[in-house]
């Protein structure tokens, strides 16, 4: 893992705190009875190659209440009516943010969500341990995202196994060249670019324009953040 910009930092380390805690509270054997209940996952990796098969965009809708740049975005945050008008609005899948120090965040908003919409939903929080994987199949989770940036090579590739033992897809986050050089030593279908920058949560479009060439076709690449307007879609599209 290379070194992470202090936000990240912050939220790494409370994420270690938030893993404690909540194994303290509810042990990770009672979690797996948790997921091993849960309804089946429905297929994020499917949904998606299978829209762009049909020559449609393939949109990943999020569904947040605040970020750390910008506090809350939507103070009459209802994830399931936004959940319904994304899924009405023509989305392949919803991203729902369950971090609560930092973005507002809940389980349960996904939960809602998935149920709202009958789309297939990622989870999107840092996850940093198997307990947080366990975690996201026990509430729903069709997929989950891993950030390169967040992980060692080990750690990235332990979690990703346990997703997919766990029946959920893997969304893998590379924010530069370095990043994207680790990842693609596994073997992953979605791979997401983060076009914001996370020392000054800037955001521009070039990221995603710089790292395509290095990408082969076999995997399903999602360009993420500062997508804003109807002409960033037709131009991340004209790159393939």
């Amino acid at each position: 893992m290379s070194n992470p910009p202090d936000i990240l930092c912050r939220i790494l380390q409370r994420k270690a705190e938030e893993v404690r805690e909540r194994s303290q509270t509810l042990p990770l054997a009672e979690l797996e009875d948790r997921a091993a209940a849960a309804p089946q996952p429905r297929g994020f990796a499917r949904a998606m190659q299978q829209t762009v098969a049909e020559g449609r965009p393939a949109v990943i809708a999020e569904v947040k209440k605040a970020s750390p740049s910008k506090g809350v975005l939507r103070p009459d945050f209802d994830p399931e009516a936004i959940a319904r008008s994304y899924a009405a609005g023509g989305a392949t899948c919803l991203s729902v943010l369950t971090d609560r120090d930092f973005f507002q965040g809940h389980e349960r908003y996904l939960e809602l969500a998935r149920a709202a919409s009958g789309l297939p939903v990622l989870r999107k929080d840092f996850l940093v341990d198997p307990y947080q994987i366990v975690e996201a199949r026990a509430i729903g989770a069709d997929a989950v995202l891993l950030i390169v940036a967040a992980l060692s090579d080990a750690q990235l590739a332990e979690l990703m196994a346990l997703a997919h033992e766990l029946g959920m897809d893997v969304l893998v986050e590379v924010h530069d060249a370095g990043e994207l050089e680790r990842a693609l030593r596994l073997e992953f279908p979605l791979l997401g670019i983060n076009n914001r920058n996370l020392r000054s949560f800037e955001t521009s479009l070039d990221t995603t324009l710089s790292l395509l060439p290095r990408i082969g076709d076999e995997r399903l690449v999602v360009t993420e953040s500062g997508i804003l307007a109807p002409e960033h879609v037709h131009l991340m599209r004209s790159q393939g």
